[in-house]
């Protein structure tokens, strides 16, 4: 199941339609029924809060409106150099702090 701080996929009958994360989850009153409250990553951002089943909240279509809709949650991808969850690199034995790259300070580029 998806819990908060998840990123999701909402798809609208079967095209992506908007990413979300999920700010939390409560129980409603009726038993396997929550209270989910999304925040929707679009401009504006914009507070939603759904009522789901938690089937809906495991990636199971569901309907609004006679709309089919459906929640994936999306893993994100791996950044450069972790080798699939392994330890990464041991990087601090380069000399410089920065790995070798140029620094360019803005406040001095803002000064002329």
């Amino acid at each position: 199941m998806a819990v908060e701080n998840d990123l999701v996929l909402i798809y609208l009958e079967d095209n992506p339609l908007a990413f979300a994360r999920i700010e939390s989850i409560l129980a409603d009153a009726k038993p396997d029924w929550y209270h989910v409250k999304l925040l929707m990553l679009q401009v504006p951002p914009q507070i939603v809060t759904w009522i789901l089943r938690d089937i809906y909240i495991d990636g199971q279509e569901f309907t609004m409106n006679g709309k089919r809709l459906r929640l994936e949650k999306v893993v994100p991808p791996l950044e450069p150099g972790d080798d699939n969850g392994t330890e990464q690199e041991d990087t601090s034995r380069t000399s410089s702090p920065n790995g070798g790259a140029n620094v360019i300070s803005l406040a001095a580029k803002k000064k002329s």
